[in-house]
């Protein structure tokens, strides 16, 4: 799926030049009159990165920033204004914005930071699917192999295990295989950094056994 770039200004004549500007450099446009209306189609929206007005009737731009870190915190967003304001710009910056940009800045620095809005997009999509992916791994595990891979994160040796969960050090290795084999590790330190990803442990205090 492309990208989408969604321009939300109350200006209509920036709006439509603009987006007129970005679809010539062949990117993929939406245009939003304010951010009010942005949030209201954010279910029906398709991903990218925003760009945002500063000010506009309603909710202003920080203010609809810091509903899209709820919302939406996988769309990266580049501020636009038509005044500089650099206390504004400071608090966009920290809350996350990509970029801050004057409306006067040239077509070259636009898009320059489209790019690297759009790169942040790629990334965080691809950093999702991999999480995704991990935690459908992990769902497809047997009780059993559950409770096996838990002990395993956590650097419990195969007779530890065996004495934990009350079987023989021959049917732990039995499932640990089968866990290394569902989750397409070769490693325990592998199968920690799945765990680590998707939130079962803290990576951190992870000392997996060999």
């Amino acid at each position: 799926m492309k990208p989408v770039v969604h321009i939300v200004d109350d200006d209509r004549s920036y709006r439509t030049a603009t987006a007129r500007l970005l679809s010539a450099h062949g990117l993929k446009v939406e245009v939003h009159e304010s951010g009010d209306q942005f949030l209201a189609r954010l279910s029906d929206c398709e991903p990218g990165c925003v760009l945002l007005d500063l000010q506009m009737p309603g909710q202003s731009g920080l203010q609809i920033q810091r509903r899209l870190r709820e919302l939406a915190p996988q769309l990266p967003v580049v501020f636009l204004t038509g005044e500089g304001d650099i206390k504004a710009s400071v608090e966009a910056m920290k809350a996350g914005a990509k970029d801050f940009l004057e409306k006067s800045s040239t077509t070259a620095v636009l898009m320059q930071a489209i790019d690297r809005a759009l790169i942040q997009y790629e990334r965080q999509r691809a950093e999702h699917e991999c999480l995704q992916a991990q935690r459908a791994l992990v769902a497809g595990l047997s009780p059993r192999e559950v409770e096996v891979f838990r002990y395993l994160i956590r650097g419990h040796l195969n007779k530890q295990i065996a004495f934990a969960l009350g079987i023989s050090e021959r049917t732990v290795k039995v499932h640990r295989h089968q866990v290394m084999e569902k989750l397409r590790v070769r490693s325990a330190a592998e199968a920690v950094s799945i765990a680590a990803n998707i939130g079962l442990i803290n990576q951190d205090a992870a000392s997996p056994a060999g």
